[in-house]
């Protein structure tokens, strides 16, 4: 039985649309981003090879799993589309092939684990931060599969804009993740003192909090009446060949594109301690910006899909826009912290037991890296923003040709060159990142200008094109 659905009082794809869907992603997001910081501070006062070691491995970790959390979260772009054409029974159908496709992943990423014990071996780190990165990497491996698995089920609610329970969800699983580091990190309350090992494990437990909580009020009886979310957990051989055919691209695109930038993070252990502690430090201030600016990334997507759905690209136009213009104004308030107050953010960071790196070792390149940090902010939101536009268009296909080129024919020779050949330092690394960076947004901005993503059909079902003009026809378009 199909809902009806009261169009919003407010101008489509205006400021209170957007902001509506983007601000509990942002505070998800900045929930992650605070359980982050504090992790890392927490393993910044354990020990400074436990800092050092921390942000190579996760990103590792990340590398491996986040083309499939990509591929199993596009569930957000179908069940958007499904939800913008009518068929609250689509959306069910979308989330449970997105949930199939993220338990099939884990035994390839489990097979993984071997790969990234050779790129870890050879990135040339000290023996004592190469030990614990091969622990914390490990442990992360282990419970790879709840990322994908909650970006699948949260996809069924960001799609249809009930950002507010993935919020609550995320925020309860990051206070998980919280509590338990201070539990298993210094072996508070009657733990063990397990170091990095704990901050691992806190990880991997809070992780699986997130899809449970969202699986449980998935199969509720309130949502099984509205959606069928019972019925339809079966496979689907046509929609899950969909999934894969528009969501691979996102997938490859993300883990290609997270690879090319952890290179760049694993070539930094070559240019000292004092290098790879301030370049992990500042990565790990830059959550603050970066993870919020993806709730505004998914929400462009969420809303440029729901009104692709209802085949409305002029309100879906509208909506990109008007998400990026958000993005810009925090990117521009969080960066001038950065230039302003640089001692803030790295004192957080410096040692407290004694054996590690003082604000004194971290000040000098970390204020040059945070105003690097606050430059390429404001230029990434036209990439997170406009990116996550056209993936919500379907147009994943560019978005990972366009960010590979870059990426592999761009960031990664160039740091290869910096490092090996001419012997270059982390500021210049940095500076080349940048760069890259400026370039993908100059590609983005011109391919969603262009509208090639209007035509594109995710669904291909039939559906009447909204006229863009007064008295223009409407059209149907198959797949």
């Amino acid at each position: 039985m199909q809902h009806a659905r009261h169009e919003p009082t407010y101008p489509p794809g205006g400021y209170r649309e957007i902001l509506k869907v983007a601000y509990p992603l942002m505070i998800s997001m900045g929930s992650f981003t605070l359980m982050q910081f504090v992790d890392r501070m927490f393993l910044a006062w354990h020990s400074s090879v436990s800092i050092q070691a921390a942000v190579p491995a996760g990103i590792l970790s990340f590398t491996f799993v986040c083309g499939f959390m990509a591929l199993a979260g596009y569930s957000n772009t179908f069940v958007a589309q499904f939800m913008g054409a009518g068929d609250p029974a689509g959306c069910s159908r979308a989330t449970a092939q997105s949930v199939f496709v993220a338990v099939l992943s884990w035994p390839i990423m489990l097979a993984l684990i071997p790969v990234g014990h050779l790129v870890l071996r050879y990135s040339g780190h000290a023996p004592a931060v190469l030990e614990e990165e091969l622990i914390y990497f490990n442990i992360l491996m282990i419970g790879s599969v709840a990322s994908p698995l909650g970006a699948a089920v949260s996809g069924f609610y960001t799609g249809r804009s009930k950002t507010l329970t993935t919020m609550t969800a995320t925020v309860i699983s990051n206070l998980v993740n919280l509590v338990l580091d201070y539990a298993l990190i210094f072996g508070n309350w009657g733990f063990p003192a397990m170091g990095i090992r704990g901050a691992a494990w806190a990880s991997v437990i809070a992780s699986f909090v997130l899809p449970a909580i969202l699986l449980v009020l998935y199969f509720s009886p309130s949502t099984n009446r509205a959606y069928r979310t019972r019925a339809t957990f079966r496979w689907d051989t046509a929609l899950i060949w969909r999934l894969v055919r528009f969501g691979s691209s996102s997938g490859v695109h993300l883990a290609l594109d997270v690879a090319s930038f952890g290179i760049f993070v694993l070539l930094t252990g070559r240019m000292g301690e004092v290098a790879l502690a301030a370049s992990n430090i500042a990565l790990s201030i830059n959550m603050l910006t970066f993870l919020p600016m993806i709730g505004i990334s998914i929400a462009a997507a969420t809303v440029v899909g729901q009104y692709q759905g209802k085949r409305q690209s002029h309100h879906a136009e509208t909506a990109a826009w008007t998400a990026l213009k958000i993005g810009i104004v925090y990117m521009t308030v969080i960066g001038i912290t950065y230039i302003l107050f640089p001692t803030f953010y790295l004192s957080f960071f410096t040692d407290r037991t004694g054996d590690g790196l003082t604000l004194e070792q971290l000040y000098p390149v970390g204020r040059i890296l945070m105003i690097i940090m606050a430059l390429w902010g404001l230029v990434d939101a036209a990439n997170l923003v406009l990116s996550g536009a056209l993936k919500g268009a379907g147009d994943t296909r560019f978005v990972m040709l366009f960010s590979l080129a870059l990426a592999w024919g761009l960031l990664v020779p160039g740091q290869l060159i910096l490092v090996y050949v001419l012997d270059q330092g982390v500021v210049v690394a940095w500076t080349w990142t940048a760069l890259y960076i400026f370039a993908m947004a100059i590609g983005f901005t011109w391919r969603f200008r262009k509208g090639t993503w209007k035509s594109i059909d995710v669904l291909g079902i039939e559906r009447p094109i909204q006229p863009d003009r007064p008295g223009a026809e409407a059209l149907v378009v198959m797949d």
